[in-house]
């Protein structure tokens, strides 16, 4: 299936894609506003960038194990997904790719080990384990995101910028010993944060990094830290 064959079909509900398939191209169903469910053959392996993208009537898809990377934009404003499984053969997901999808929970597999740029941006989760094989989070990974509480893995070496901003409902969080730095802006917009432990590896604060905490009432800044940004 071509690259942007089926792109804007507003009027597209049901499409049956057989198993001679092998690759369906960039924004191939991309902003099929009337499509409802899709179901994807074991004969694909990747799930290219902006496939389903505003496919915003889209409510279920099924993803079967012979998938091992999805692409930027996957699902991105498929505001209707409120749940999906991402098999454990997936071993990448790139940037925005469920951005503006207002999943309420998901199972991030243990083959991921970095979790990308928006990649669950605008989602309505509420709890989500990192798996201990994830290293990284990157800038906006989970901005504005329904989360009450999230565990931090040791593994975890970097959380880019505004990584969890605007999560308004997030009360507590622990940062592990293996960070160096709060990024800019990462708790920006974090307005029932009450509670931060922060360890003594951390150097530095980038500038915003809890901006607009209206909550938090107090913080423990270690010895260790040397700059702190405005």
């Amino acid at each position: 299936i071509e690259e942007g064959v089926f792109s804007g079909c507003s009027n597209l509900k049901s499409i049956i894609i057989p198993s001679s398939v092998t690759s369906i191209g960039i924004n191939a169903f991309q902003k099929c506003s009337s499509l409802t469910q899709i179901e994807i053959p074991t004969s694909i392996t990747t799930i290219e960038e902006g496939v389903f993208s505003g496919c915003s009537n889209l409510k279920s898809i099924i993803i079967p194990s012979s998938i091992t990377s999805m692409r930027k934009n996957a699902f991105y404003n498929c505001t209707s997904l409120k749940q999906i499984t991402i098999p454990s053969s997936v071993n990448s997901i790139g940037e925005y790719a469920f951005g503006g999808c207002p999943l309420s929970n998901l199972m991030i597999p243990s083959s991921i080990t970095s979790i990308g740029e928006y990649v669950f941006g605008g989602c309505s989760l509420k709890n989500i384990t990192i798996p201990s094989h994830v290293t990284s989070i990157e800038k906006y990974a989970f901005k504005g995101c329904s989360l009450v509480k999230i565990t931090i893995p040791s593994t975890i070496t970097s959380i880019g910028k505004y990584a969890f901003q605007s999560c308004s409902s997030l009360t507590q969080i622990e940062i592990p010993a293996s960070i160096k730095t709060i990024e800019e802006g990462v708790f920006s917009g974090c307005s029932n944060l009450k509670s931060i432990i922060i360890p003594s590896s951390v150097i530095s604060f980038g500038k915003n990094a809890f901006q607009e905490c209206s909550s938090l009432t107090q913080i423990k800044i270690p010895n260790s830290i040397t700059t702190i940004e405005e």
